[in-house]
């Protein structure tokens, strides 16, 4: 078993261990956006339920990017065009990134990382990363719409050329 694989099976499993944080996140981000509408921008309890969730869910974020470093060092499917890996793998890597350096923003705002100028330069360089991964997989998305549309295409072409021909 070479170092890659050891590698992949060790990630597959932090990240199977991860995912069960998801639902409390998921629990919490509910509890965040009705507080964020219930205050309206307003200052009160609603507005403290909503800055309050929105730090403890960063909790549930430790340790994610793991999930993307994860599918970064994961072989593609055969016969994926080079483009969509490219880009796939480009995502990967830039989510990753976002999640690393905001758990540095979130030690940050705890008070247990006391550097508050490189905090914020980290903060903007992590909303760059989370920035270019959106980017990423809206190409790969794009592209996925468009390799359908010319399968859909071709075989129309196909079936109106067997009728043309019977």
């Amino acid at each position: 078993m070479s170092t890659l694989d050891v590698a992949r099976a060790e990630l597959g499993l932090a990240v199977l261990y991860l995912n069960k944080a998801e639902a409390r996140d998921k629990i919490c981000r509910a509890i965040q956006y009705g507080s964020k509408y219930l205050s309206n921008g307003e200052p009160g309890t609603a507005q403290n339920v909503d800055k309050s969730t929105s730090l403890a869910r960063k909790v549930f974020r430790l340790f994610k990017f793991v999930n993307d470093l994860h599918a970064l060092i994961s072989p593609t499917s055969p016969g994926t065009p080079l483009p969509l890996v490219l880009l796939g793998k480009s995502k990967n890597a830039l989510l990753s990134t976002f999640l690393f350096l905001d758990q540095i923003v979130w030690l940050s705002r705890t008070g247990i990382y006391k550097n508050k100028e490189r905090a914020e330069l980290i903060g903007r360089i992590s909303l760059y990363c989370w920035m270019g991964s959106s980017i990423c997989t809206t190409l790969v998305e794009l592209l996925n719409f468009y390799g359908m549309y010319l399968k859909e295409s071709m075989m129309q072409l196909l079936l109106i050329h067997q009728t043309l021909q019977t």
